[in-house]
């Protein structure tokens, strides 16, 4: 193959946006579907090539785009301020539709279904994030917002920010959410800590703390359906 092609000088059935345009986006493979966004390669390689050369990274494979930030994107040669752009675009737009296409599907009273909303959202996250998820009297998701990022940390957590927040959204039920980084969703002792000060600030202002959610890697711990609410670690 000439490496000096483009993608119009490529055969036809070597050319992606081709291929999409006959059988449709589901028969390319993942660099195919890269290299008709980013369109153009470089001088010695074709955009194919280059979303080959993305995907071989860190992850390797399309995590590259959520995981790789635009610097390190644009270390890649033919990968510029643009196409780096383009590309956590699109990680944010596949992340903002699995979120969205599970909306409908959230349970105040089902915790798989509040994880599965928010598991896109959270379990990628190299820092954690304390996340309120806010709910009305008939348990319809009215909202959500970060609390705090880094370390949940006992000492740190506000209940009264939680529920400053809660009340302006006319919230009755609320849910906490966080990632834990590493993947594994055992709560800490601090986790357990949160959950019981949370617990009982809600219970004097008449909103409840329904479910405190840690977000794993594709998996997560509910401390509604563990039975941990009220309870010290290990007891």
């Amino acid at each position: 193959m000439n490496l000096h092609m483009t993608m119009k000088e490529m055969p036809e059935s070597e050319q992606p946006r081709e291929k999409f345009f006959r059988y449709g986006a589901h028969t390319l493979s993942d660099a195919e579907l890269l290299a008709v966004i980013l369109r153009s390669g470089t001088q010695d390689m074709t955009a194919l090539q280059l979303a080959q050369a993305l995907l071989a990274q860190r992850q390797q494979s399309l995590l590259n785009l959520v995981y790789m930030n635009p610097e390190e994107m644009q270390e890649i040669s033919g990968i510029g301020r643009v196409k780096a752009a383009q590309l956590k675009c699109i990680a944010e737009l596949a992340r903002r539709i699995a979120k969205t296409s599970r909306s409908e599907e959230v349970r105040l009273n089902e915790p798989a279904s509040i994880a599965s909303y928010y598991m896109e959202t959270l379990r990628h996250e190299t820092k954690e994030k304390l996340l309120l998820a806010m709910f009305d009297a008939k348990s319809n998701l009215l909202g959500d917002e970060i609390i705090s990022v880094g370390t949940v940390n006992y000492s740190l957590v506000s209940p009264r920010e939680i529920f400053i927040k809660a009340l302006e959204c006319h919230a009755v039920h609320i849910v906490l959410l966080h990632n834990h980084p590493s993947g594994d969703p055992e709560p800490s002792e601090a986790d357990i800590k949160v959950t019981r000060r949370v617990t009982e600030s809600g219970s004097m202002l008449g909103i409840a703390l329904a479910d405190h959610i840690i977000i794993g890697d594709n998996r997560y711990m509910s401390f509604r359906e563990n039975g941990l609410f009220g309870q010290r670690k290990g007891t």
